[in-house]
């Protein structure tokens, strides 16, 4: 109950927010070829630069 107003961490949340987009990418690779799936993928690649950033920020390098 006292968990519900937690914040989340925000590297956790960039991360589940890049397995969703990888998931994301692969169905519409699937559904609407590699031309739309690219642009889902550059998202990701978005992401990952991100989490690198505050990882590399927590590590103080």
């Amino acid at each position: 109950m006292f968990g519900l107003f937690k914040k989340k961490d925000p590297l956790e949340a960039l991360k589940a927010k890049l397995a969703k987009t990888l998931e994301r990418a692969a169905e519409v690779s699937r559904n609407q070829g590699v031309v739309a799936a690219s642009a889902v993928h550059a998202e990701a690649a978005a992401l990952e630069q991100e989490i690198d950033r505050l990882e590399a920020e927590r590590t103080g390098g």
